[in-house]
């Protein structure tokens, strides 16, 4: 499976970990790495410069191979941090979430590769532009936050790969290997998957939360924040439905921010409440049927993929 994603990260199957806040941390990202795939590691819940370097070290002793770090923008300074990513020899820096244009310039005489998270061809074309080494696209099935339009990944990625020049991942409603075959029948050069990878025994999420996503049907997701123009797929849970309740009801800003806090999530991501909180996950739920290692999903997705492209020959 070589692509130019492969060829330059360095790594054997085209498939990324997503960041995944408060969710992938050396554990997961090794395991990703160790696999063939490429791991990261989360900063959204390591906002100490010296953690960020405790946890990258950890991740180094754990594999030898490549692996990234992700960083969402505006949520608070990304300098030191990404200081402390590209002191220690980082290969992959990922971008999502706002304006990477900055951060990509800081990144220049680095030995280092970036990938920017984007959301339809206008945003790709400027990361591009502003110096990305590929990007990532994400669909409407994604979880987590996604793009203000309802385009699927199926149409957003061939539009993407028509776009720009440089190398594409597919993302959004990918969780094996039927997911990355079409990915790069569509044109994209490998996938990005968030949800998948919280189901599986290295990820550092609560027991609870990894089982809801195996035992959940493709109808068990929804989308919150769509009237602060930030949409975000969850798991259906009250506490979603509360959320979306309030939105319609056209509730304070002040008071949405509230109900859609980090701390909120970490109820739900790091303690179990499920009913109390919300959890990201992608309409992929209803591929997701178990908790294996990280590893062990690497190798389903090839043999999955393998065996459809001798179907597919078969056919011709």
């Amino acid at each position: 499976m070589k692509t130019r994603v492969t060829e330059m990260l360095g790594i054997r199957y085209p498939i990324v970990q997503g960041g995944l806040a408060r969710v992938a941390y050396a554990e997961l990202a090794a395991a990703v790495s160790n696999a063939g795939g490429l791991g990261q590691i989360n900063t959204a819940s390591l906002l100490d410069p010296e953690a960020l370097r405790a946890e990258i070290r950890r991740c180094q002793a754990l594999t030898s191979l490549p692996f990234g770090v992700n960083f969402p923008i505006n949520r608070h300074d990304l300098n030191p941090l990404l200081d402390v990513a590209l002191e220690e020899g980082v290969r992959v820096i990922a971008l999502t979430a706002g304006n990477p244009a900055p951060y990509l310039r800081r990144c220049e005489g680095h030995a280092v590769h970036t990938l920017v998270l984007t959301a339809g061809p206008e945003l790709a074309k400027k990361a591009e532009a502003a110096g990305a080494h590929m990007v990532a696209t994400v669909g409407f099935e994604g979880g987590g936050h996604i793009g203000r339009s309802d385009e699927t990944t199926m149409v957003m990625v061939p539009r993407v790969v028509d776009a720009v020049k440089i190398p594409v991942l597919a993302s959004g409603g990918i969780a094996d290997g039927r997911g990355l075959l079409a990915a790069l029948a569509l044109g994209a050069e490998g996938v990005e998957m968030g949800t998948r990878f919280v189901a599986t025994i290295e990820a550092r999420a609560h027991e609870n939360y990894k089982q809801a996503l195996a035992a959940a049907a493709p109808d068990g997701t929804m989308l919150i924040k769509r009237s602060m123009g930030m949409p975000g797929r969850t798991l259906r849970s009250p506490f979603a439905e509360h959320i979306v309740a309030r939105e319609a009801a056209g509730a304070e800003k002040a008071e949405l921010l509230e109900l859609v806090a980090g701390r909120v999530n970490a109820l739900g991501t790091d303690e179990g409440r499920l009913e109390e909180s919300f959890v990201w996950a992608g309409q992929c739920v209803g591929l997701i049927h178990d908790v294996p290692p990280a590893g062990e999903v690497i190798r389903r997705m090839v043999a999955e993929a393998e065996a459809g492209i001798a179907r597919l020959r078969g056919i011709g």
